[in-house]
């Protein structure tokens, strides 16, 4: 019953995040969105980072309160941030048919810098968040201690970091083709680096480094998933000798 009120809670914010997108591009895009992106100033751009970090705390806090151990709660905050990532999109094709393709561009964050990729390619850490939290709830629902191992924590990471190299390289290649690396990390906030980045476009994204991230969380999965099996197997093995004797 917990999954299904978390999905709907994640489907609804889901719509509430494609609403004020919505809202948003009728004010900035109304002729259709597209990049360079337009600078969103003053009130409007604090009130959408504080909206962004509102809806962290809100996933966050349904996440604590829907189970006690740690590793669940990580998982039930990776489902809730997926399930709403996804029908985001959805709504958005309903609204305003956009994205046109799997392959149109977006922007996904920007802090520290920006985030741009296919829609396609948050819709698969989405659905491979999905698989990550379904795994360690069910495993957790068995009785069995569902902790997150070291080794399992590493590829995570390792496959996170790789993840948000690809959303942000783009970029990075962009900026050091115009200023040095020290100049843009020196002077990021200088008009002239300002009005440079603005007129960002994308242009190529990384899919081989996005997939060596998405084989390292899919990695991490299968070693999580086998250990936790075999824990299982072999719990039953001994309740059943016990039953015997």
């Amino acid at each position: 019953m917990l999954f299904l009120w978390a999905t709907l809670f994640g489907i609804g914010f889901g719509f509430v995040e494609c609403s004020v997108v919505v809202y948003l591009r009728s004010i900035y895009y109304p002729e259709g969105f597209a990049f360079p992106l337009k600078p969103i100033t003053g009130t409007i751009a604090i009130t959408e980072l504080l909206r962004e970090a509102a809806t962290l705390v809100m996933l966050l806090s349904f996440a604590l309160m829907a189970a006690r151990k740690a590793s669940e709660r990580f998982a039930w905050f990776i489902y809730l941030f997926a399930i709403w990532d996804i029908f985001y999109y959805v709504f958005l094709k309903i609204m305003l048919g956009w994205p046109e393709s799997w392959l149109t561009w977006d922007i996904l964050f920007l802090l520290p810098l920006p985030w741009v990729g296919p829609v396609a390619a948050p819709l698969i850490n989405s659905f491979t968040m999905i698989l990550l939290a379904v795994v360690i709830i069910s495993i957790s629902r068995r009785g069995i201690p569902a902790g997150i191992r070291p080794q399992e924590w590493l590829m995570l990471l390792a496959g996170s970091v790789i993840t948000i190299l690809t959303y942000t390289l783009d970029y990075i290649q962009y900026m050091l083709e115009r200023f040095p690396i020290q100049t843009f990390v020196d002077n990021a906030g200088r008009p002239e680096v300002l009005r440079y980045s603005s007129w960002y476009t994308p242009r190529e994204f990384n899919w081989i480094l996005f997939i060596i991230g998405e084989l390292l969380f899919l990695a991490a999965i299968t070693l999580y998933l086998i250990r936790n099996i075999r824990t299982f197997a072999r719990a039953r093995r001994i309740r059943s000798m016990e039953e015997l004797e």
